[in-house]
């Protein structure tokens, strides 16, 4: 961060101090000395109790599953639309929980569902737009917070979310569901035993045609789905006018775990450049014609491919396309002196002995005794569990059991602020690059060289039936199979 940036901050540092004498901080939290959030963990929750923002999309299939985790309680709800808190707190009802929970409406609702005491942990699944200053609020008022993805859009809003929380002792951690994707998590595993070798080179992406979501009607249900369109079209409005790579972080994430970035290396600077922007202009004028829709010219080129180098000499490739008529891929593609792995769909190759070459990809009996062979812990202790409730496969259920289980025990939680940070500031430098002819990008060290001394993450398992788990034949299929 520059010099004047940072001497702007250290004259309005007393903002935060005066609005904590002014009464805006919740009663019983106190603003402590700052200080790194790596590695950091709060005092155990036994009890979490959580309030939830954002009852669209997202929002109801993070209810269903924090209400299902033993010692997790959902105690407010907030939208703008009073009719889906009302839906939620039915469904909580007519599931056995009681007490009801509080509930919040209208534009800002969720500034008093923040102020609220008994709240632990704030859940944000909102529109982008809403990400940061939920976040922000959330952590002034005492609040751990959780928040969708992409958290935040530009390096200063990174910076933001990463000294507020620093200053605040709170978590603000980036709900990247991908993280614990079965394959995903698999990788990691293959990676922290060193099949691969040393790790030099991974793909990652973003590949998803959503040009249906982008120009559904908000207010029709949306067949295959269950749900509406995005409220308001934002996300074709903000494709209207980014360009860059808008969505990184659900390649880019587990990548970054493989690759230990902000725990041993760091990303250092990209470049990025794109196709021409067709896709969504051609669907418009065919399902449209004659209207607004048809009339718009989006900006955010097809095809997005962003180019990282680390700090230790590795390479990334990202891409992002959500305006094509291609089947759904995050590539997740990662490549060592002794082998590769990559899924959509998954397959494997290696060395058969040291130094020999590997031409062939295994075949699917290899690769799927592989597959087992090496299946994170997690996985083989909840993954047919995780199948059974719900949630993109299961990822959704495993990310946020790891998130209550670290918040009740004390620890680290999985993903930081500095993570958030890092993923999502791809967003602006990606789109600075593109419009400037592909210029080099420099990633901000939002840890401050605390990731040379960083331990990797580490992803244990929870121990279901200690936390009170039910066995897999008494638990319900959620429906919350939402597109990633």
């Amino acid at each position: 961060m520059d010099k004047t940036r940072r001497d702007f901050l250290k004259g309005t540092a007393w903002m935060g101090i005066t609005a904590a004498a002014a009464g805006c901080m919740s009663k019983g939290f106190r603003l402590t000395p700052g200080g790194s959030m790596m590695g950091w963990a709060d005092k155990p929750i036994e009890k979490l109790r959580v309030g939830v923002i954002g009852l669209g999309m997202r929002g109801p299939g993070a209810v269903h599953i924090l209400a299902m985790i033993p010692g997790v309680e959902v105690i407010a709800l907030c939208d703008k639309h009073p009719e889906r808190v009302e839906q939620q707190q039915q469904w909580l009802r007519d599931n056995g929980h009681r007490p009801a929970p509080k509930t919040f409406s209208g534009e800002e609702g969720y500034k008093r569902l923040c102020e609220d005491d008994e709240i632990d942990l704030v859940y944000s699944a909102t529109p982008w737009q809403l990400h940061v200053p939920i976040a922000l609020y959330a952590m002034e008022h005492g609040k751990h917070v959780a928040t969708e993805v992409p958290s935040a859009f530009t390096v200063e809003e990174c910076w933001q979310l990463v000294e507020t929380s620093e200053r605040t002792r709170r978590h603000c951690i980036q709900l990247e569901n991908c993280c614990y994707g079965e394959i995903e998590m698999l990788t990691l595993n293959m990676a922290r035993k060193g099949l691969f070798g040393e790790l030099k080179h991974a793909e990652c992406a973003y590949i998803h045609d959503l040009r249906e979501c982008c120009y559904q009607d908000p207010n029709v249900t949306k067949v295959g789905y269950g749900v509406s369109g995005y409220m308001d079209y934002w996300r074709l409005k903000w494709n209207n006018v980014h360009k860059g790579n808008q969505y990184p972080t659900h390649g880019l994430g587990p990548v970054c775990w493989y690759f230990d970035v902000n725990r041993g290396d760091r990303l250092d600077y990209l470049v990025s450049l794109e196709s021409q922007a067709v896709g969504f202009r051609d669907y418009a004028g065919i399902m449209f014609p004659g209207t607004w829709k048809a009339g718009l010219k989006p900006q955010m080129g097809d095809m997005n491919t962003t180019l990282v180098k680390t700090v230790k000499g590795r390479s990334i490739m990202i891409q992002h396309d959500v305006s094509s008529p291609r089947p759904y891929s995050r590539i997740n593609l990662v490549s060592g002196t002794r082998g590769i792995l990559k899924d959509y769909p998954y397959q494997v190759a290696f060395s058969k002995k040291p130094g020999a070459g590997a031409h062939e990809w295994f075949t699917d009996a290899e690769a799927e005794a592989l597959r087992k062979e090496h299946m994170h812990p997690l996985w083989k202790e909840a993954g047919d569990f995780a199948k059974i409730v719900g949630g993109h496969g299961g990822m959704d259920f495993l990310m946020i059991l790891r998130l209550a289980y670290c918040l009740q025990n004390g620890l680290p939680p999985d993903m930081n602020v500095y993570d958030l940070a890092t993923w999502c500031s791809i967003c602006e430098l990606s789109e600075k690059s593109v419009r400037s002819r592909s210029s080099s990008q420099d990633v901000p060290d939002f840890t401050r060289g605390a990731w040379k001394d960083a331990r990797p993450v580490e992803i244990t398992p929870v121990g279901l039936a200690r936390m009170g788990f039910k066995s897999d034949s008494e638990i319900k299929s959620d429906s919350s199979q939402l597109s990633v």
